[in-house]
């Protein structure tokens, strides 16, 4: 869940300067900042367990993975956004700003049943317009389910359900198996 700062306009600058000092992570939309939420253990451990995932896989290659501290930047409706994914990696020589990136190739988020209609929603469809973007997934806390957008597939949903199954991640020719994202956080009767 979000609430929104109270401030008649806050610039990008403003934005990226208080974010640096900020105890709280706040997103960024049109001249508004939102407070976000803490996250759960689950929440946290399921992230991990992707950006670890990620990290093996693509050791050596030039794309770096990157968790919730690292926002992506861009415009959406005309407006400058920023947001904190959970997980993303990013492949592009361009991106060489410290604090955000332009040209992510993965983003995921980890959806809660207060995050999934803003992840499903507004998220899904500002990422979309990222032009490095190739998947997109949505990885439910509270179940073992996975939905990945793909711009191969025109951004239509695949859904995968279940700790034996897998998804692929076509981007970087990934098998991700839904028990290794859920170790630890979801018992294998589920």
């Amino acid at each position: 869940m979000q609430t929104a700062l109270h401030c008649d306009y806050l610039s990008v600058d403003d934005y990226l300067a208080g974010e640096e000092v900020s105890e709280v992570k706040h997103e960024y939309l049109g001249g508004n900042a939102y407070a976000m939420a803490g996250a759960t253990t689950e929440h946290n451990q399921i992230s991990m367990n992707i950006a670890f995932a990620f990290r093996t896989h693509l050791t050596g290659k030039r794309c770096r993975v990157f968790m919730s501290d690292v926002k992506v930047r861009l415009t959406t409706v005309g407006e400058d956004a920023f947001y904190y994914p959970d997980v993303m990696v990013g492949c592009d020589p361009r991106d060489t700003h410290q604090l955000y990136l332009l040209f992510p190739k993965v983003i995921v988020e980890v959806s809660s049943e207060s995050t999934e209609r803003l992840d499903r929603g507004e998220k899904r469809l500002a990422y979309q317009t990222l032009e490095s973007l190739e998947e997109y997934l949505i990885v439910a806390q509270d179940r073992a389910e996975v939905t990945i957008f793909r711009r191969t597939n025109k951004w239509a949903p695949e859904t995968t359900a279940g700790l034996g199954q897998k998804v692929t991640l076509q981007c970087f020719d990934l098998a991700l198996l839904l028990s290794a994202v859920y170790e630890g956080v979801i018992k294998p009767s589920a």
